[in-house]
């Protein structure tokens, strides 16, 4: 079996994405290591059950990696969270202050509603259509 274990966000602090990551989105702090330079391996997941893509968060290290921070698919989704109750994720979002960029929408493919993480890459909340 092949699949996509990990994907890089660049975060411009681990303590403030991993406080975002878990509080406001819910997601799980899998691991957390020291590295070598005051680096860390730090890796969250949105599921419960281990074995699902995460999100290794991965502190800039120079002005060319800054310059993407909130801007690593050139302003389009790049990331998509699928729920199995959108009204409960959305609620619960909002409540920990999450930015929605619309109202939820009702597609052919499910309920989707784009949000920003705390650096402005933009995300869909979506709950498939069965």
């Amino acid at each position: 079996m092949r699949r996509i274990a990990l994907v890089t966000l660049v975060v411009d602090d681990y303590d403030e994405a991993i406080r975002f990551y878990t509080e406001a989105l819910g997601f799980r702090l899998v691991e957390d290591a020291p590295r070598p330079g005051g680096a860390r391996w730090v890796v969250v997941e949105p599921g419960t059950e281990a074995g699902g893509t995460g999100l290794l968060l991965a502190r800039v290290k120079d002005d060319a990696q800054r310059a993407r921070l909130g801007d690593q698919t050139g302003g389009r989704v790049g990331f998509f969270l699928h729920t199995d109750d959108f009204a409960r994720d959305h609620a619960r979002m909002l409540a920990a202050g999450v930015t929605f960029l619309e109202e939820p929408r009702r597609e052919p493919y499910g309920s989707v509603a784009v949000f920003q993480d705390l650096y402005g890459n933009r995300w869909d909340l979506l709950q498939p259509a069965a």
